[in-house]
């Protein structure tokens, strides 16, 4: 019954279906909140942080954190405590607090208490706050006061709230610097205490003076205290200091070289090596090629594996980077050492067949990394070193399932492809060691092996061909059991292959594979086989695998999602059959083309759900259809000049209308429509690049890549028949020169330049329109055709998920029902947003803004027509704001001088960190009602009720007449 009234309040109040869920949750907590039991309480306190996830708006979020404050004012310590750890778990939804004055009110009011527990928990809330009140004075004198504080628990408190306002805000760090430098020279304060002080000095980089002084005190910590404890901390916090205040990063490395090389104690040694590596990751151009040598010094030096280990860590790291260029670069003044003989070489050729299986992947690491970025003539036997080290370790972490070896290993597969794309010459005997270790490796080793063979050939398709015979070999005694390695194995293997084969499978290879899974009982395997297919353009069998998974699935949207994909590839068979010159067969191919992949959008459609609509992968299709029916209809058209050749006044009409492409005839105006339609279709791929904000990098080139067909064929219609003169071949002659990551793109691009010289060629040589214009767009419509597109991971996998979700205030109690306006009155919008993430935010790319554009359109009028400026009619506006903790807001102001129901359209897009936008949406609407102001509808009733007698007098006067 209760809940029955609560319903029916907060449907009376108002509130959409939405907003009665999270303010029915809310009631529910705070109903638990209000219990008398501890234990109830305690359960609706924490679970608050699921319902910040759920509904992460403002309005919800404030009434939550104040029902919280109450609890905090008035509970126990054990509450309080509670309270706490939810303010620090929901620390990205502080910000969003809007009455920040009364929350910390009911919070501070607890640090008056006699008990110092609840004083600590207080102290250690108002630090978790520190970023929504940094300049809170109240709050810094009362954490500068428990420094005082003769209790270890609030000590500790202050200590913590004291490092994050430190961090937050100018005024406390300054403010606090001197107090705390007291505390850790004073003779009083218990070492431990200091070793707690220390780290706040990280956060006094707000400016030079400050991280100067900082800088200072730690240097005497670290000559006056020389205790191991005291030593460590101090050099952490010296490094940390200067890694964020950037002035002083190459004294601070020169600082822990000094250490590291002087200072006997071992953990003093490794927090120098754990050190360094932050620098490295982090200012690597800061690193003279002195500190690079000094190292490697101590690296030669060093009879310790661990701390060996540790350096070279920090080298192969350095590597990587600008730093190396800077080591072998020659000095100005300085004779620069050649690469060979340099100390960082000898290290690295030590350590690649060390008996510790890290060092000599780090050592493999530095030599490759030297190998590729120094082009020099003479590297020869650095390469070899390179090469023979790699083959070393490959043999001995194949042969091992332990965790450690197979990180080794995977660092030694990624130097071999990074060699192979780097000296294309080391390329075979690379791939014949990985193809010779891969019949006696462990299963977990040979997938790995299998990854990097594919990545390899995906680079260097020359290498394809001679991988294929040993792979088949392996496919075929390959064990059988239904472990999950060995599943990921067969994925694995089958990849490699169809990398390997290029273009179509062979009988021979088709049967091999299908005779395997065959056996294998597991669908899920079969499937990611079907979808590499797919990937790699082996429609024929990609079609087999998915037609034998079509009864093995539980749930009709499965079946149904198998059937298009078996439809699709069908469809994309039947294109294989194309041959240059033969036009008819190509009309007839894209026809029955067309028919499967008509029967697939219709399956693929019946697939999607509410939850899971498939909108990329049903625009790309019906892109793909469209595509071939503009095909197929330039065909026509190229085929209408011998079935309708121009009537012979052709000419004479072409005179007499100055329009000399009408003695070609009705081919021009086909011709035309041809060209726009292509161009339209280049603009809705556009927009669907536009639209995949989650998708990878081959998905939106190979989106790209469609795009850049129909902008040729338009491109090619223009320049062979309707205006040969102007066009242009500079700006398409580029397409060659980019570096093409897979086989498709690389064969979609040869087809692109061999198009284009065609047209160029003809274009000069004759004038339009001849059998041999027509000829050349069929010829490249067909060469376009014959390579099988790519279905590429979008199309069947989604890693990266974004979304944005909008509220918009005022917000009518009914979707269907208007807000009420008047028309002298401006309407203040404001647009509040939640950016949401999968399990891998910003995997591929992360938002850097959101584009907020604002439009009102009048959907019916009310009232007389009064003359209003145009300027009053129509809202057009955008707005640009930057998400912080995945929330953004901003107002808009709104005009409605027409009286009448009027349409507003909220419609958001983000800007990457590249800067490029994207379309993702959502798109919101609203209606206001424009009412007229009261004064001017009295103003109005007064002169029509004085009009009114002056009427009925004319009236009178008129009927007086007869």
């Amino acid at each position: 019954m209760a809940s029955n009234s609560t319903k029916s309040f907060l449907a009376d109040a108002g509130y959409g279906e939405q907003e009665l869920d999270a303010n029915s949750a809310l009631m529910e907590l705070d109903k638990g909140l209000r219990s008398g039991k501890l234990g109830e309480q305690c359960e609706a306190v924490v679970r608050f942080p699921r319902l910040f996830q759920k509904y992460p708006f403002p309005i919800l979020i404030n009434s939550a954190f104040l029902k919280l404050a109450d609890v905090f004012r008035v509970g126990n310590n054990f509450l309080r405590l509670c309270v706490l750890k939810v303010t620090q778990q929901s620390e990205k939804h502080l910000e969003k607090i809007l009455n920040v004055d009364e929350f910390v009110k009911r919070i501070f009011s607890v640090i008056h208490s006699n008990d110092p527990v609840a004083r600590a928990i207080t102290l250690r809330m108002l630090g978790s706050l520190a970023s929504i009140i940094p300049e809170r004075k109240n709050a810094h004198h009362s954490i500068r006061q428990s420094l005082d504080s003769h209790d270890n628990v609030e000590v500790e408190a202050a200590v913590f709230a004291a490092a994050n306002f430190s961090a937050q805000s100018k005024d406390f760090a300054v403010g606090i610097c001197n107090k705390i430098s007291e505390m850790i020279q004073g003779l009083a304060t218990p070492v431990d205490l200091k070793l707690k002080l220390i780290p706040i000095l990280q956060h006094m980089h707000h400016d030079a003076i400050l991280a100067s002084s900082a800088r200072q005190l730690l240097q005497q910590l670290v000559t006056s205290y020389p205790s191991t404890k005291m030593v460590i901390v101090s050099l952490h916090t010296f490094t940390l200091l200067a890694a964020s205040s950037l002035v002083d990063t190459p004294k601070q490395i020169q600082l822990l070289l000094q250490y590291l090389k002087n200072d006997p104690r071992k953990a003093v040694k490794r927090l120098a090596i754990q050190d360094l590596k932050l620098l490295a990751n982090k200012t690597p151009h800061t690193w003279s090629r002195e500190n690079i040598q000094a190292l490697c010094e101590c690296a030669l030096q060093t009879p310790y594996d661990s701390l060996k280990l540790g350096m070279l860590s920090v080298l192969s790291t350095l590597s990587g980077t600008i730093a190396i260029k800077h080591y072998f670069s020659i000095a100005s003044g300085n004779v620069g050492s050649s690469p060979r003989s340099s100390d960082l070489v000898r290290l690295a050729q030590e350590c690649c067949y060390h008996n510790n299986r890290g060092i000599a992947a780090h050592g493999v690491r530095v030599l490759t990394n030297i190998t590729v970025s120094c082009q020099e003539k003479d590297l020869l036997a650095l390469e070899q070193d390179a090469v023979f080290g790699l083959e070393s370790l490959l043999v001995l972490c194949s042969q091992d399932d332990s965790p450690g070896a197979q990180a080794t290993l995977k660092i030694a597969l990624n130097c071999m492809v990074k060699l192979a794309k780097g000296r294309p010459h080391l390329s075979q005997s690379v791939v014949e060691t990985l193809l010779t270790q891969l019949h006696s490796a462990q299963d977990t080793a040979r997938i790995l092996m299998c990854h990097c063979l594919a990545a390899i050939a995906m680079q260097l398709p020359v290498l394809g061909d001679g991988m294929l015979g040993d792979l088949m070999e392996l496919y075929k005694v390959i064990g059988r059991s239904a472990t999950d390695k060995q599943q990921e194995l067969l994925v694995s293997l089958a990849t490699v292959i169809f990398v390997a084969s290029q273009k179509a499978l062979s009988a021979e290879v088709k049967a091999v594979i299908k005779q395997q899974l065959e056996s294998v009982s597991n669908g899920w395997t079969v499937y990611r086989i079907a979808r590499q297919a797919s990937r790699m353009g082996n429609h024929d069998m990609a079609r087999e695998l998915y037609q034998s998974l079509l009864t093995q699935v539980a749930s009709e949207h499965f079946y149904f999602w198998l059937n298009s994909l078996k439809e699709f590839s069908q469809a994309e068979q039947c294109l294989t059959g194309l041959q240059e010159e033969n036009y008819s067969s190509a009309l007839s191919c894209i026809a029955e083309s067309l028919k499967f992949y008509h029967k697939g959008i219709a399956s693929l459609t019946a697939a999607s759900t509410p939850l899971n609509p498939l909108s990329f992968q049903c625009e790309f299709v019906k892109l793909r259809i469209d595509l071939l029916q503009a095909f197929s209809q330039l065909i026509c058209t190229c085929n209408s000049l011998k079935t309708s050749p121009p009537p012979a006044i052709a000419t004479t009409i072409a005179m007499t209308l100055g329009s000399d492409l009408q003695r070609c005839g009705r081919i021009s105006n086909q011709m035309k429509q041809s060209m726009e339609e292509f161009r339209s279709l280049a603009s809705r791929y556009g927009d669907l690049y536009q639209a995949s904000f989650d998708a990878d990098s081959a998905t939106l080139r190979n989106v790209e890549l469609q795009q850049q067909s129909c902008l040729l064929i338009s491109h090619a219609i223009e320049a062979l028949i309707l205006d040969p003169e102007s066009a242009s071949f500079q700006e398409y002659g580029s397409t060659g020169t980019t570096h093409a990551d897979s086989e498709y793109e690389r064969r979609m691009m040869s087809v692109y330049n061999h198009v284009l010289e065609e047209v160029e060629s003809l274009n000069r040589k004759y004038t339009p329109v001849s059998y041999m214009h027509t000829a050349c767009l069929c010829n490249a419509i067909i060469s376009l055709l014959k390579v099988p597109l790519s279905f590429q991971r979008y199309f069947f996998q989604k890693l990266q998920s974004t979304s944005i979700k909008l509220a918009l205030s005022p917000s009518p109690r009914n979707p269907a029902e208007p807000i009420a306006v008047q028309n002298n009155q401006q309407l203040a919008l404001k647009v509040e947003g939640v950016v949401q993430h999968g399990s891998k935010p910003g995997l591929f790319r992360k938002i850097q803004s959101v584009c907020l554009n604002v439009s009102s359109t009048l959907q019916s009028k009310s009232g007389q027509d009064y003359k209003i400026p145009i300027d009053n009619m129509t809202n057009e506006m955008e707005q640009r704001v930057e998400p912080h903790n995945d929330y953004f807001s901003t107002q808009f102001l709104l005009n409605f001088a027409i009286l009448g129901t009027h349409n507003i359209t909220v419609e958001s897009s983000v800007k990457d960190a590249n800067g490029i936008v994207w379309k993702t949406g959502p798109r919101t609407t609203i209606f206001v009602k424009s009412l007229e102001d009261p004064y001017s509808q009295q103003i109005r009733l007064q002169q029509q009720q004085a009009q009114q007698p002056l009427q009925q007098q004319q009236q009178r006067n008129a009927y007086s007449r007869f």
